[in-house]
Order: structure tokens, then C-alpha cells, then sequence
């Protein structure tokens, strides 16, 4: 049984929040004018050219708005990324909702007309792209390209003590090989020295045209691996939007508590064990409360909610599809969709998730380097990698404590150097 994490009012609050993002989502896909509704819906309010990605979207809007009561709630430094950054709307909207977004392009302002502009460049010739890219406030990873949010995630964690690092990983994308390895990457975390990294996976149970792999095994033998890679998973599922923010909401505290016992145990009481970090695996429909059926079709839990899943075109019925999108799921034409801004973005007054805690990269040092040219003596018989695994163990000695290193799998060191014990524990 979940145990009521939040008040009514709480919960009321988070919904709303999580259906006006939704709605943003779905009118920078959709609309080119009436951003608001203020009038019955037309086709020439419509886009002419309907792009972007729906499946995603909705359960990355609902893990967006749970990791901002969790920053609240704990007073924590966090940052976000998204593997399947495909579905753009969702980071776009949320910076949006948040102010973030207005205050970077101040053009993009908080008002009706604000909204419009917002709409109509997402996804157009000299406005943004439809994936998380670097026009994004506080994106730091490229979402065209899908495989590396984990590897991306670990790399802001380290030497960042106080960071937490929420990495959403796309079922699709879990399937490619950068990713799969990068679950790995939690035998290389420092609970005293490094951030922790909690990876979402978001287990919708499609990618694009095909069935994911991870949302075909039995609970149980999704359990056991990410057990054996080294993590603590903890499970999220359904579809009812109460129960699950309640679900979301008590898993998110147990979470963040299970974090602050572990380093608390490495950095107070000098427990040098390697932990087991949880996870949360976040199972819910794909085009998760979008329409669920268009011509017979299913849509929502389905492969065709993962791009845009309702097309309008003069060569269909568009009466009928602009009021499926109109008065669905989508987008209400209650006062709840028309909230005010202002009162939504109470729930990231204190940080935003994007955009407020920086990864630091102003503070490098500069490191004394060996040039890599003098490394090779054509006149040796020493191979080219023998020399530079002499400079490059010097090096690391030099600087034990200024910088990290990932090597491959050449790189040799001397098992029997008096150095190398204090090179494992820094």
C-alpha cells in the first residue's frame, strides 16, 4: 500500500502542473496560433507541418515536476538529463513553465504572445530543434543522438559532492550498446568524493515501430539484472495519474533518503564499501494520457503514440481530428489547462531543475603534461604505448588528487610500484 506522501492540495498542485506541461507539449507540436484556446479550435491554427515526438513526452513531464517537489522537499542540488531527448517538448515546456526559458530569450516571454512565439519555433527553419539540444536551458546532452545520457550523467557526477544527477533513459534507448554498458559505470563512483546519479528508466514499452526488449522480460528478471549490475531498483507502474503520483512521490523520498545514508555512511563514518545505488524504473503507457484510440487504431500504450499521433491534413477528416485533439486528453478546454503561469511555477521557486545548478568547468587547472610527441623514440624497440605507459603512470602520480582519469584497456601499469595502492584509493 503507498502511504499518502503529499495533501490533496499538494497533489492537486502537481497534477495541474504536470497537465500544463503536457498541454505546452502538445501545442509546440501542434499549434501555430490560439495558444491558449481562447476560442474554438481551427485548422488553420494548426501547423502545417505537424513534427516532434508525443510517446515520451507525457512521462517525462510527470518525472520533471516529481524531481521539482523532491528538490523542495530536500533542499537538493539537481540536474536533469534526458536520454530520450527525442521528445524535446518535454524539457522545452518545463524550462518554459519555470521561467528559465524567459529568462534566456526574454523574447520567449510569459504571456500570450510569449506562448505563441514559443509554439511556432519549436521544430521550424531558425527556430529549435524538436530533441533536447543546446539551445535548451542547461541541457548538457544532446538528445538527437541516443546511448549516452548515462555515460553523460556519470561524467557530471564526478567531483561533484553535492549534485545529484537524474538521468532518464529511454527504453529504446537502453537497447544500444553505449547504454547498456553504461550501467557499469556505478563500480567507478565515489560516494565521498562524486555526485550520485539516479537513472530513470522509462519503460513505456515501445520505440518507435517495434516492441523494447526490457518491457518484454518478466518483473522479476528486470529486477534481477539491474540488481546484478550493481543498482537498487525500485519500481513505479501504472496508469491512473493519482495513484501514480503518489507511487512516484513516496518511491522519489526513499530514494533521495537511501542517497544521503549512503554517503553519509562513506563520507562520516568511513564506509569504503562500494554501495549498491538505487534506480527507479518508471513503467507507464506510452502517449501516456493522450488519445487512446483514432480510426479503430490504439494509440496511447502503443508504437504510433511515439511521434506525433494525430496527423490533420485537408485530405482527412479534419473536423473530427481537431476535436479529438481539442477536447481529448490532450488539452482541456476547463479553467485547469488555463491556469496562470505564475501559480504552476510555485513549485520551482526554490531551484530549477535545468538551468540552476551548473556544472562547474570554470575551475580546471591547468595540468604540467608531457607532450605526446616526445613520447616516441623512433629509435627504440620499446612500442609506442610502453612509452607512454611510463609517461602516463608518471603523470597520474604527479597528480593523484587533481584530476581523474579514464583509460583503455592497453594502458598497462605496474602492479608492483609502491605507487599504485594510493593511485586505487584516490
Amino acid at each position: 500500500m503507498i502511504m499518502k506522501t503529499f495533501s490533496v492540495n499538494s497533489l492537486q498542485n502537481i497534477d495541474a502542473y504536470w497537465r500544463a506541461a503536457n498541454y505546452l507539449s502538445v501545442g509546440e507540436m501542434y499549434l501555430h496560433n490560439n495558444p491558449l484556446l481562447k476560442r474554438p479550435l481551427e485548422f488553420n491554427d494548426v501547423k502545417p507541418a505537424l513534427l516532434g515526438h508525443w510517446g515520451t513526452t507525457p512521462g517525462q513531464n510527470f518525472i520533471y515536476v516529481h524531481l521539482n517537489r523532491i528538490i523542495k522537499s530536500f533542499d537538493l542540488d539537481m540536474i536533469y538529463v534526458s536520454g530520450p531527448g527525442h521528445g524535446g517538448p518535454a524539457v522545452v515546456s518545463n524550462t518554459y513553465l519555470e521561467g528559465t526559458y524567459s529568462e534566456i530569450y526574454p523574447n520567449i516571454s510569459q504571456d500570450e504572445d510569449g506562448l505563441r512565439k514559443l509554439f511556432r519555433q519549436f521544430s521550424f527553419p531558425g527556430g529549435i530543434p524538436s530533441h533536447a539540444s543546446p539551445e535548451c536551458p542547461g541541457s548538457i546532452h544532446e538528445g538527437g543522438e541516443l546511448g549516452y545520457s548515462l555515460s553523460h550523467s556519470f561524467g557530471a557526477a564526478v567531483d561533484n559532492p553535492n549534485l545529484i544527477v537524474a538521468c532518464v533513459v529511454g527504453d529504446g534507448e537502453a537497447e544500444t550498446g553505449p547504454l547498456a554498458t553504461a550501467w557499469h559505470s556505478n563500480k567507478f563512483l565515489n560516494p565521498i568524493t562524486d555526485a550520485a546519479v539516479l537513472p530513470i528508466l522509462h519503460l513505456n514499452g515501445y520505440k518507435i515501430a517495434n516492441p523494447s526488449l526490457l518491457a518484454r522480460i518478466s518483473r522479476e528478471e528486470l529486477e534481477q539484472l539491474f540488481r546484478g549490475y550493481g543498482w537498487t531498483p525500485y519500481f513505479v507502474e501504472g496508469h491512473e495519474p493519482d495513484l501514480m503520483h503518489e507511487q512516484m512521490a513516496s518511491t522519489l523520498d526513499t530514494v533521495i533518503k537511501m542517497i544521503e545514508r549512503i554517503q553519509q555512511d562513506a563520507r562520516v563514518l568511513g564506509n569504503l564499501q562500494r554501495p549498491h545505488w538505487p534506480m527507479i524504473v518508471l513503467e507507464s503507457p506510452k502517449g501516456w494520457t493522450g488519445p487512446k484510440i483514432i480510426d479503430g487504431q490504439q494509440i496511447e500504450g502503443t508504437f504510433p503514440a511515439h511521434q506525433v499521433p494525430v496527423s490533420i491534413s485537408r485530405r482527412t477528416d479534419r473536423d473530427r481530428r481537431l476535436r479529438c485533439l481539442a477536447l481529448g486528453h490532450f488539452s482541456s478546454t476547463e479553467s485547469k489547462v488555463r491556469l496562470p503561469l505564475e501559480s504552476l511555477r510555485g513549485l520551482t521557486t526554490r531551484s530549477k531543475l535545468l538551468r540552476e545548478k551548473r556544472i562547474d568547468i570554470g575551475a580546471t587547472k591547468p595540468l604540467d603534461w608531457p607532450c605526446i610527441i616526445t613520447l616516441v623514440d623512433s629509435r627504440s624497440r620499446n612500442s609506442p604505448i610502453d612509452s607512454a605507459d611510463e609517461a602516463f603512470f608518471q603523470s597520474i602520480s604527479d597528480h593523484l588528487h587533481k584530476a581523474g582519469y579514464f583509460v583503455t584497456a592497453e594502458i598497462r601499469f605496474d602492479l608492483n610500484s609502491k605507487e599504485y595502492p594510493s593511485m586505487l584509493k584516490s
